[in-house]
C-alpha cells in the first residue's frame, strides 16, 4: 500500500532529520545536536538566530540574523551541505537598490525566505523610520537585490506564502507598535507586483490567557498540504518575569488563507531546554523556517532560542495535523 501524502510539493531526499526518541511523547522533538549554530560562528556574532533557510542547488542555503559585537542587529547569507553544518559570511548582505532612500539600510532582522516562480524572495523586519517589512530577492545568495517597503511602519513577522493565491502574492503580518510591542494579531495581504500591498484580512487574534495571549505572529512560510496551509506560529505571554515565546500551529483555508480552520489550543514547542531559557532574551522560542519532504511527510523546524542561538525540531505533516485537529481551541 502507497503512502498518503500530505505535503504538496516536491521530494526533499536530503532533509536533515533524527526519528523520534522512543520515550518522547511530544508532536515535535528536538534535535540531539542543539543549538546547530552557535552564537559565536562567526567571528563578528555576539548571537545567531531567528533565520531562514531553504534548499539550493541540491544542499541549503539561508539569510541568518547575526547581530554583532556592537549589538546592531544584521543579515547575513550562508550555505550547508547538510542543513545543520553552516559556513556564513562574516560580512552582512549589501543589497543592490535602485532607491537610495530605501536603501539605506538601518537594520534587518528576522528574515524569511521564499521560493516563488523564478527566485528566491526575502523579506525581514526592516528600519524604515521604525520597523516595516522589508522586502528583496536573490537567484543565488550571492548578488540580493531589495525592493520597497511592503507596509508603512510599524510591522513586524511579515512571511511570504510560497505562490500566488487567486493569481495574487500574499504575505502575513503583525501590525506593531514602534517598541517590544506588548500587542499583536496576524494579517493577510495581497498584491500583483510584490509592491503595492493592500486587501489586508484578519486571520488571527490573541487569546484572553494562555501561550498566545499576548501576541501571535506567523513563523515558517506557510506549508501547502490537502488538508490547508499548515501555519506554525509563535505566540508570546506575558509572565511576571517578562515575555515568554512558544509555538503552536493552525490549519487556514486554501483560497482563503486568512480563514482559520483550526488552531492548537496548547503550545507545540515552549523554552524548556537550558539554551532556550538562558541567553540574551531569556524564555524564546522561535520558529522561522522549516524543510519538508513531501513524499515522506517529515518537517524540519528552525528556531531561534533565547535569542542567541539557532536550533532545530522535528515532526510529521500527519502527525502534527492530527495534534491540531485533536488540540484545537
Amino acid at each position: 500500500m502507497s503512502q498518503k501524502q500530505t505535503i504538496i510539493g516536491n521530494a526533499l531526499p536530503n532533509i536533515p532529520w533524527e526519528p523520534k526518541p522512543q520515550q518522547c511523547s511530544d508532536v515535535l522533538w528536538r534535535s540531539e545536536m542543539n543549538p546547530i549554530i552557535q552564537r559565536d560562528l562567526i567571528p563578528c556574532s555576539n548571537s545567531i538566530f531567528n533565520s531562514a533557510v531553504v534548499p539550493f542547488g541540491g544542499e541549503f542555503a539561508g539569510v541568518f540574523r547575526c547581530d554583532d559585537k556592537g549589538r546592531s542587529m544584521r543579515l547575513h547569507r550562508g550555505v550547508s551541505k547538510d542543513g545543520i553544518h553552516w559556513n556564513i559570511n562574516n560580512d552582512p548582505i549589501s543589497f543592490i537598490c535602485d532607491d537610495e532612500e530605501i536603501g539605506k539600510f538601518v537594520y534587518g532582522y528576522d528574515p524569511r525566505v521564499c521560493w516563488i516562480d523564478d527566485r528566491y524572495y526575502v523579506t525581514w523586519c526592516n528600519g524604515y523610520h521604525g520597523p516595516t517589512i522589508g522586502v528583496g530577492y536573490t537567484y543565488d545568495f550571492k548578488e540580493f537585490y531589495q525592493l520597497e517597503n511592503a507596509y508603512l511602519p510599524f510591522n513586524r513577522n511579515g512571511v511570504l506564502f510560497p505562490r500566488r493565491i487567486n493569481g495574487k502574492y500574499a504575505m502575513l503580518s503583525r501590525p506593531s507598535d514602534n517598541g517590544h510591542t506588548p500587542f499583536g494579531d496576524i494579517f493577510y495581504s495581497e498584491s500583483l507586483d510584490m509592491c503595492h500591498w493592500g486587501c489586508h484580512r484578519h486571520v488571527m487574534s490573541t487569546t484572553s490567557e494562555g501561550w498566545q495571549s499576548t501576541k501571535v505572529g506567523a513563523g515558517p512560510i506557510p506549508i501547502e498540504t490537502t488538508e490547508g496551509w499548515l501555519l506554525i506560529y509563535h505566540g508570546v505571554l506575558t509572565s511576571c518575569n517578562g515575555y515568554v515565546y512558544s509555538a503552536g500551529a493552525a490549519l487556514l483555508d486554501i483560497d482563503r488563507p486568512w480563514k482559520v480552520l483550526y488552531r492548537t489550543y496548547p503550545y507545540i514547542i515552549s523554552p524548556q531546554k537550558i539554551y532556550e531559557c538562558v541567553g540574551d532574551v531569556p524564555n524564546v522560542v522561535f520558529p522561522c523556517a522549516a524543510l519538508h519532504d513531501a513524499p515522506t511527510g517529515r518537517i524540519a523546524i528552525y528556531y531561534g532560542a533565547a535569542d542567541t542561538v539557532t536550533c532545530m525540531a522535528y515532526t510529521t505533516a500527519d502527525e502534527l495535523i492530527a495534534f491540531i485537529k485533536d488540540n484545537r481551541m
